[in-house]
């Protein structure tokens, strides 16, 4: 049976339309998925009893199972749900002053091979469907009986090497009368998939765009992220200053700060002269360690004197809070498993 979550409302107005329904009834199945979190099709009361059973013999909801959940001290909830195939992905849940963020996954594994991400080494094994990314909103919600009101896209996989599927549930996640988490409370990370990136920008979506940077240096940037022997740091740039041109929208840089590598003040140096001008953001990650990595996280003081060097020489920088680490909930370290 196919997975109803998959479509976008256009997408099963017309599914509908060829069952002989009214597109409308398309809206009032989006409240009840996205709205009211139903668990079957019978729940859907203002349908009738002919179209229930229809979809129900068409359909499915695709609800995932937990198979784990682990709870840091500091409330970060980490997610091992069973993707009905045999495979498992991660998910994570943030509290944060402003609400609560999930950081989902797109893809089961990943192909990109970052030194310093607990991915690395885990073969990749397939994409996420765009009702498979939705369904990790869902199942949070439903376990927690909570309303979730950012989403970032910084989990297991590169985003933009599952391009459409993850275009598409944004737009799930996105419509008013379902989900309807605001675009500007959306935010999709990668590590540099230059064509992707154009593709985004001419779209003009309002969702936060986030670079995977880490270096400024071609050499060691290609030493840690093996993308950028395909898009290097300047046909990157180039990227990046067409999508501000074109959406007038600041850019968040990740910059994940590893001990005595990429710390040092004449990393900081390069890193200014590579973003000077640009309307950006750089956001400091402290790295951590991952098993068999050869990158350790950059000191506290290290930290702070490369977030106050950045901020003096007019690049506006933070350090990313980190939460979950007791968990292996924190930056660069979740990875799924299979059952």
């Amino acid at each position: 049976m196919k997975n109803i979550k998959n479509y976008t409302i256009n997408e099963l107005k017309s599914e509908l339309e060829e069952l002989g329904e009214k597109p409308y009834r398309a809206e009032q199945i989006f409240k009840w998925i996205y709205q009211e979190n139903v668990t079957s099709f019978e729940e859907m009361t203002d349908l009738s009893k002919k179209l229930r059973e229809e979809l129900s013999s068409k359909y499915t909801l695709n609800q995932f199972n937990i198979l784990e959940k682990q709870v840091s001290k500091d409330g970060t909830i980490k997610y091992l749900f069973d993707v009905l195939d045999g495979n498992a992905i991660e998910t994570v849940l943030m509290e944060y002053k402003h609400g609560r963020t999930i950081c989902v996954s797109s893809q089961v594994g990943c192909k990109m091979g970052c030194k310093f991400c607990a991915s690395t080494g885990i073969d990749f094994i397939r994409n996420l469907t765009a009702g498979e990314i939705v369904e990790q909103l869902l199942a949070v919600q439903r376990d927690l009986n909570i309303k979730i009101s950012n989403v970032v896209f910084m989990g297991i996989g590169e985003p933009f090497d599952n391009f459409d599927n993850v275009m598409r549930a944004i737009e799930i996640i996105n419509y008013p009368k379902g989900i309807g988490i605001g675009a500007r409370h959306i935010s999709i990370s990668t590590c540099g998939v230059v064509p992707k990136i154009y593709e985004m920008a001419d779209r003009d979506m309002q969702c936060t765009l986030s670079i995977s940077l880490h270096e400024a240096n071609n050499e060691k940037r290609s030493q840690m992220m093996p993308i950028n022997n395909a898009y290097n740091i300047q046909e990157l740039m180039k990227a990046c200053k067409y999508y501000i041109e074109k959406t007038n929208k600041r850019i968040s840089f990740e910059y994940a700060l590893a001990k005595g590598t990429n710390d040092n003040k004449e990393s900081a140096d390069e890193l200014i002269h590579l973003l000077k001008g640009m309307l950006c953001h750089v956001n400091l990650i402290p790295i951590n360690k991952i098993e068999n990595g050869k990158f350790s996280k950059s000191t506290v003081d290290s930290m702070m004197k490369f977030r106050d060097y950045l901020n003096e020489h007019g690049i506006t920088a933070t350090i990313r809070r980190e939460l979950g680490s007791d968990i292996d909930a924190a930056c660069r370290t979740t990875k799924e498993k299979k059952r």
